[in-house]
């Protein structure tokens, strides 16, 4: 079987519909005008994403706030707030090495429940991808559990009552993506490696909540079949928004043998961007990590063979290489090929980098996905699994 190729989730939104999110917060469109700018960015991500030969495509969340707020907001600037959240006094999520920062609302009464699901958005797009096998992104419940308050309790609503809704909703997210069509679904867990920096100026990296998270992912996916759940997967990075990262700083190590325990059928790991020096390091810990058997599923990892905050295109055969080395430590047939993270996971996002240009970065995303899933079928003849 050739080595597998997917894509974390996000694409720039093109220039046009980043206004139009900005206009629609001010009141300039109606929410009609911006569905009919998020349709023209969905068919366009849908038809360019096809052409580079990508086996599941995606329309990029351009109908998405974020990979992070999309159950509660309609955009980054607040509209559309789930009425039992606030947008004063909620936790950070990052603080990026730019210095710019992401915060979440604050649960301020239950009971929990999504105001939007990714199946809302992935049927709305699903008619314009032209009949070709999609995927689609959702976010962990782990994510979501940073929206109650750190160290205070809700009076009549408990954090384990906010628990049990909030284990309901992911999997309510994740059965009506597939039952829309989707054929994988992908949970971003990029606060997996944030929760071990123990940045002072976000307390919650300082609470030891890895377990809990560990824990509450597997509390959704265990009420998945096997079969369910070898189409189920768990992306990780150290973030990437306006082209900076938030926790690159934590070691791999302190992460990989705790990511693994997710019972999971494939993980999407940014690695491209890694320092050579550590990437056999990190090769070997997968290795020695990835299980044969989880629960019933034979865990997959695909690693990242391409950087989406750097402008510079990856050649297929830098990516064939980079397989190629990783198989020597992670077996083929548990070995695949992803982008380190997704493209711009929040729908603002100047792309500074890429010269301030989204469009150019749109641009330069299709390429690198291209040369991608080159690659792997470049580096699949070269093992032998083509």
């Amino acid at each position: 079987m050739p080595i597998p190729t997917e894509v974390v989730g996000s694409l720039p939104r093109p220039d046009y519909l980043q206004q139009g999110y900005a206009d629609y917060d001010s009141g300039k469109i109606t929410k009609e005008d911006l569905v009919k700018l998020q349709d023209k960015a969905a068919a366009d991500s849908l038809s360019r994403m096809h052409q580079t030969g990508e086996t599941y495509i995606t329309d990029g969340e351009q109908r998405s706030s974020s990979f992070a707020t999309y159950p509660v907001l309609d955009t980054l600037g607040g509209t559309g707030l789930s009425e039992i959240l606030v947008a004063e006094g909620g936790q950070h999520f990052a603080i990026f090495d730019d210095g710019h920062e992401r915060k979440l609302p604050r649960l301020v009464r239950g009971p929990f429940r999504y105001q939007n699901y990714a199946w809302h958005n992935f049927r709305k797009s699903s008619p314009l991808s032209g009949g070709h096998s999609m995927k689609q992104a959702c976010i962990t419940p782990s994510m979501m559990y940073l929206l109650y308050p750190l160290r205070e309790t809700i009076e009549g609503y408990s954090k384990e009552q906010f628990k049990e809704d909030l284990i309901n909703e992911c999997e309510k997210d994740i059965r009506g993506c597939f039952e829309a069509g989707a054929k994988r679904v992908s949970l971003d867990f990029t606060e997996g490696r944030l929760a071990l920096k123990n940045d002072p100026r976000n307390p919650w990296t300082g609470a030891s909540l890895l377990e809990t998270f560990i824990e509450l992912n597997n509390s959704v996916l265990d009420r998945f079949s096997p079969a369910e759940r070898a189409n189920i997967g768990v992306h990780t990075c150290p973030g990437g928004d306006c082209d900076s990262v938030h926790s690159s700083e934590v070691p791999y190590h302190s992460l990989l043998p705790s990511l693994f325990k997710i019972n999971a059928g494939y993980f999407l790991i940014q690695l491209a961007s890694e320092d050579a020096a550590t990437k056999i390091s990190i090769h070997q810990e997968i290795g020695k990590n990835i299980r044969r058997d989880a629960k019933g599923v034979k865990q997959t990892a695909f690693i990242g063979v391409i950087n989406p905050l750097d402008p510079t295109v990856e050649t297929p055969e830098q990516v064939c290489q980079s397989l190629i080395e990783a198989s020597k430590y992670i077996p083929v047939d548990q070995l695949g090929a992803t982008d380190d993270c997704g493209f711009s996971p929040f729908s603002i996002d100047s792309k500074p980098k890429h010269g301030g240009n989204p469009n150019f970065a749109r641009d330069v995303a299709f390429q690198k996905i291209s040369a991608r899933v080159q690659g792997a079928k470049m580096a699949s003849e070269k093992l032998g699994v083509a």
